[in-house]
């Protein structure tokens, strides 16, 4: 059985606004086990991210964290100071951000940010710490690795930017990577290498991986165990094999249901209606319930998180109910209830 390395517990971050307070990160609870990958899913809007910048303490201003904690091997991560946080980020936790550019120092060389992120969290000298680099640097697969250790970003083409970037998360073998939408800029086809790349470091390393995604073809491919966010909480937990098979949370239904080729092969695609509310203006009870087919009167108080499964756990009404057929979707005009 396999220990658990990090586990929020009733997480969440909140904003002053000027429409009042937003808490786009609402008792977020979730466990990532030793050496899993675990995926968080859900639209753009529902709090992944933010949920992501909480874990390692770096929440944008005007956001605090409000309550909740989040163990790291049993250790508090939010009880931490700054300076033993910045210890922590790199050494124990890593995050793969999925924009390069943004992240990459653009008048810096590649190789050194590289050795730049090892010497800050290891005792060791510069010309170990460039061996080290180069290392990295050819086990994510970059060409002469050597070589291109003095490359700038901008010599560098998306994919292979995207390798140096997970070559600086990997540099000092964290025990947990953040992944977040490690693949949004790239095409399809390096897509596929950035995630077998992953898939195969994750093996080779025994690291754990918390892949941050909106694409389930991604999840179905390297996560072990999905969570399913919306509108700031997680609404869904199951194994990926589980939630494949029998996803329970109407949310996640439309989820699959607007994948082409997943589940049907419909010539025309369903949509889930409506967009994800603003944080300010969460609606009461079920956050789901405007944009849910199958919302009814006990949808206005908000639901626990109920087995639907032996280890499937969905915040839904209609899970109280299992063992009864589900009721037909409620009728609904085109663009509105």
């Amino acid at each position: 059985m396999k220990g658990t390395l990090l586990e929020v517990i009733d997480l969440r971050t909140q904003f002053e606004t000027d429409d009042g307070l937003a808490v786009p990160v609402d008792g977020v609870s979730f466990e990532i086990p030793e050496g899993t990958t675990v995926g968080l899913v859900g639209e753009s809007g529902c709090g992944k991210t933010l949920t992501a910048l909480s874990i390692v303490g770096l929440v944008p201003p005007p956001g605090d964290i409000a309550g909740g904690k989040v163990l790291l091997r049993g250790r508090d991560l939010l009880t931490m100071s700054d300076k033993e946080l910045r210890k922590v980020r790199g050494r124990d936790i890593s995050m793969i951000f999925q924009e390069p550019m943004a992240s990459l120092n653009p008048v810096m060389r590649v190789g050194g940010q590289v050795v730049e992120a090892l010497l800050y969290h290891e005792d060791v000298s510069a010309r170990e710490g460039r061996r080290r680099a180069i290392e990295m640097l050819g086990k994510v697969g970059i060409p002469e690795p050597s070589q291109r250790f003095y490359d700038y970003p901008h010599q560098m083409s998306g994919g292979m930017r995207q390798r140096a970037m997970i070559a600086m998360a990997l540099v000092c073998r964290p025990g947990l990577v953040i992944a977040d939408e490690p693949t949004t800029a790239l095409d399809v086809t390096i897509q596929a290498q950035i995630l077998d790349l992953l898939g195969g470091l994750q093996a080779e390393l025994g690291m754990s991986v918390l892949l941050i995604t909106h694409d389930l073809a991604v999840v179905a491919q390297l996560a072990d165990e999905v969570v399913v966010m919306y509108a700031g909480s997680v609404i869904e937990k199951a194994s990926a094999a589980e939630l494949y098979r029998n996803a329970a949370h109407p949310y996640t239904e439309g989820l699959f249901k607007s994948l082409p080729g997943l589940r049907s092969r419909q010539e025309r695609l369903e949509v889930i209606r409506g967009t994800v509310p603003e944080p300010a203006a969460f609606p009461k009870g079920c956050k789901f319930r405007p944009r849910c087919a199958y919302a009814f009167d006990k949808c206005w108080e908000r639901p626990p998180l109920l087995e639907a499964a032996p280890g499937h756990l969905a915040a839904c009404w209609l899970v109280e109910g299992k063992g009864e057929a589900r009721p037909e979707p409620i009728a609904r005009k085109r663009g509105g209830e």
